[in-house]
């Protein structure tokens, strides 16, 4: 009985010291199993909604003015008011990360329109909500970064941007997930996106990167993709290293031949690639310059933002 009762005591306390998540919600922060939206909320029922995703490494919260000024320029556009400044914002993303002690990991940051009825119409949603998710998060292992992912190219075609601008980061992802289903079915680590005319956009999460001739080149904003905060620090590296860069119009053409070819986005960093559509890139392994980046990036996101104490 007496072992019993020790067991119990034992499995009560390690419970006790687990901690339970934290999440921002419209001002207050609630434990994970209590953090809730109502039905209502329209950014659950449409999609109607913009967030960010954003890094924290080494306590410091990599690039955090960049992410929230692209979340409510992402705001403006489709006409939701965001019921707190930015410095208040960025504030409760700092005390969010301290309440869950987040050193390394993720924060997921969500405006919906909030709660409304069951038209459309946002005049009948009173105010928008905010809610801050900071966790861990690992889109790919290890091994990925060093022997690189497998790509290819998606039947779903990229949304014509003059529809809906690609700068903005909604919460209406269904074209992308399409693209994430199809690469599942295939095997695929990733998936890429042509629009239209023919360009690549991007990939389901991701965007793009190759090298030929030693030129670094990137699709071209024109074509219709999100301009990734990560992708923005490889471009800053690649300028302060003397990398000769190009934004460009790729075909699926450009990816087959290239000589590396790597993705960027806030969960995946910089991560290589080493075969698309049956073709290997370049010698079937990560590139030297994939790699040089790869190694100036994480030297880069532990000074470069807010530290959270």
């Amino acid at each position: 009985m007496s072992t019993l009762i020790n067991n119990n005591r034992e499995k009560q306390g390690a419970q006790a010291m687990e901690k339970t998540t934290v999440v921002y919600i419209d001002g207050k922060y609630f434990n994970k199993e209590d953090a809730k939206i109502s039905v209502w909320d329209h950014g659950f029922l449409y999609g109607d909604g913009v967030f960010e995703g954003i890094r924290v490494y080494s306590g410091n919260v990599f690039r955090m003015k960049q992410h929230i000024d692209r979340l409510y320029d992402s705001a403006k556009s489709i006409c939701l008011e965001i019921p707190i400044d930015k410095k208040e914002m960025m504030d409760a993303v700092l005390e969010t990360c301290r309440r869950n002690e987040t050193n390394d990991g993720y924060i997921r940051l969500v405006v919906s329109r909030g709660k409304g009825d069951l038209g459309l119409d946002p005049k009948k949603c009173s105010k928008a909500s905010v809610v801050i998710i900071s966790d861990k998060i690992s889109l790919y292992p290890e091994e990925k970064y060093k022997n690189g992912l497998r790509v290819t190219i998606s039947s779903v075609r990229k949304n014509f941007h003059e529809s809906m601008s690609s700068k903005v980061k909604s919460l209406n992802y269904l074209n992308n997930i399409l693209a994430k289903i199809e690469a599942g079915h295939i095997g695929a680590d990733e998936i890429v996106l042509i629009n239209i005319n023919g360009y690549v956009t991007e990939c389901s999460a991701d965007n793009i990167f190759i090298v030929k001739n030693g030129v670094l080149i990137t699709p071209h904003p024109s074509v219709g993709l999100l301009e990734g905060i990560t992708r923005g620090a490889v471009i800053d590296i690649a300028k302060e290293e003397g990398i000769e860069l190009r934004e460009d119009f790729l075909t699926s053409h450009d990816l087959y031949v290239a000589d590396e070819m790597f993705l960027t986005g806030t969960g995946a960093e910089i991560v290589p690639v080493v075969w698309v559509n049956g073709r290997t890139v370049g010698e079937g392994k990560p590139g030297k310059m994939t790699m040089e980046l790869l190694k100036k990036f994480r030297e880069l996101v532990k000074v470069d933002g807010v530290k959270i104490k």
